[in-house]
């Protein structure tokens, strides 16, 4: 029996959410759209996916309204991907699912702390700062590297991670490579 490509026997919210992002690679594009990261190369370096795979994703959260494309160079005609709201409203989920990846799968030391940018307290698990009692919206909340991190890792993005920003700011990316 074949494995169905959709949900629709299911009366459930969580069904249908995973009909929108719950194939493979999709958080993790929407988790790069956080840190920051709007242009298909850049997703591409920092990701390892395969092209076709990344076209499909990016087609698919913007027909779903979670990204957003924009045209930021006319010629040739380039695009970037920005997080709509509904694509930011995803910010909850994802940082319990790191949460929850973290405290049952990594064996390492923390790869990255996510502090109220306002008062520099880490976030608790809802996102709320403990410091102001108030949750976080996601564009103050700043995001650092932590020990976990490689130094000094091969791909530009990925040495752009390396510098404390707030989620959400386009990540700059020196074109040589360099940070």
């Amino acid at each position: 029996m074949a494995l169905g490509k959709d949900y629709v026997t299911q009366e459930c919210s969580i069904a249908r959410a995973l009909e929108v992002v719950g194939e493979r690679w999709t958080l993790l594009v929407v988790r790069d759209a956080l840190y920051g990261i709007r242009r298909y190369n850049d997703f591409l370096v920092h990701l390892g996916i395969p092209r076709a795979v990344l076209a499909a994703r990016l087609q698919t959260l913007t027909a779903e309204g979670i990204l957003e494309k924009r045209r930021y160079q006319q010629s040739p005609p380039r695009d970037e991907y920005v997080l709509t709201d509904r694509g930011i409203a995803l910010w909850p989920a994802l940082r319990a699912l790191g949460l929850w990846g973290r405290r049952h799968f990594t064996d390492t030391a923390q790869l990255r702390f996510y502090r109220h940018a306002d008062c520099g307290t880490e976030l608790g698990p809802y996102g709320e700062c403990p410091a102001c009692g108030t949750v976080v919206p996601v564009q103050d909340v700043l995001m650092e590297p932590g020990p976990g991190l490689d130094p000094d890792p091969a791909d530009p993005v990925s040495r752009a991670l390396l510098k404390p920003k707030r989620l959400l700011e386009p990540l700059q990316i020196d074109p040589v490579g360099q940070v």
